[in-house]
């Protein structure tokens, strides 16, 4: 089941409220001694995660299928970024991640009982008292498995999206006479969207095409090295023919001085790594919702041009309220007890 973008979180007796994390969504089922971990697009991720399969493993449950979100923590809280590391070809180097940075499961659903029961078709909130009990049951001894808080009290949950020590992504609303639809949106999600001026170190051309496709983002640090930051597309389809040329003449390496694009990666074509460095000169708003280790988490929405604006008061310090300082022993005493 998925969860449909808002702009306002919706209000009424009905709904609970959750954080929304920001990891890989995930289903685990058991069958015996058998664990399958699947993706929201139904890809296996066993291999990626062989940590929490032992875990699961070990339960005393020898049957359930559950719902939750994978996480990693890096070294101020959970990383998205050290999440992705566990998406390695080489299964000696996931094996390496997995015994030097632990995953977690965070659960807050249940589909179906260790005795083998189909919850689906139950409200959330007789799911949720499921899953309250499965975890108190068999997996409080298990630091690798927590259950994500729930409330009925809208002001709490923003307190934990806007609140120090917590690191997630937004805030999921569930109706608590909903019943389990897989795929579709009935949850809604809403993200804290908010702005910074940025310099345009570099663009890339868009896909089989001489017009630009994406502006790349920096931000200036405390030491005057200008770090890639996150990419904008939100160009309008009028507006490339003129802004290609007014780039095309700015190209000049190095571009970003501090962090740049990297190279192309397994998920990557050589074409889409490909980018033309630019004279910092341009500078421009936009619009993002979640900042993950110095770094746009998502691409960002391109607000207007800033002429007025110079490039070096374009600092990394914008982002300061964007990725919130946070500790895991927060999370682990407050937000999943």
């Amino acid at each position: 089941m998925e969860a449909l973008l808002v702009g306002r979180l919706p209000k009424g007796k009905d709904w609970r409220y959750e954080p929304k994390w920001d990891g890989f969504r995930c289903l685990a089922y058991k069958r015996g001694h058998t664990i399958a971990l699947r993706s929201k697009s139904s890809k296996p991720l066993e291999r990626y995660f062989p940590d929490i399969v032992r875990v699961l493993e070990k339960l005393a449950a020898t049957n359930f299928v559950l719902d939750g979100e994978l996480l990693v923590k890096g070294e101020s809280g959970y990383s998205f970024s050290d999440l992705q590391m566990r998406l390695h070809p080489a299964g000696t180097r996931v094996h390496m991640l997995a015994q030097k940075q632990p995953a977690t499961f965070v659960l807050f659903d249940i589909l179906e009982t260790e005795k083998g029961a189909n919850l689906m078709a139950l409200p959330l909130s007789k799911r949720r008292r499921f899953v309250e009990q499965f975890w108190k049951k068999y997996c409080t001894k298990e630091q690798a498995i927590k259950l994500s808080p729930q409330t009925d009290s809208m002001s709490e949950a923003m307190k934990w999206l806007h609140s120090p020590g917590w690191y997630i992504d937004g805030i999921v609303a569930k109706k608590g006479t909903d019943v389990y639809v897989p795929g579709a949106r009935v949850m809604q999600k809403y993200k804290r969207i908010r702005t910074a001026d940025c310099v345009v170190g570099g663009f890339r051309y868009g896909t089989d095409s001489n017009e630009v496709g994406s502006l790349l983002l920096g931000l200036y640090d405390n030491a005057g090295r200008l770090n890639h930051v996150g990419f904008t597309s939100s160009i309008a389809k009028s507006d490339k023919p003129s802004l290609t040329k007014k780039l095309e003449q700015l190209i000049h390496e190095p571009g970003f001085t501090g962090n740049a694009p990297g190279a192309p990666s397994r998920w990557s074509t050589e074409r889409s790594a490909e980018w033309k460095p630019l004279l910092p000169q341009i500078v421009v708003e936009v619009s993002f919702d979640h900042v993950t280790d110095h770094r746009f988490r998502h691409g960002t929405k391109l607000v207007r041009f800033r002429p007025d604006k110079s490039p070096r008061q374009c600092t990394m310090e914008q982002l300061d309220n964007g990725e919130r300082k946070r500790t895991s022993s927060h999370l682990a005493s407050q937000a999943m007890s």
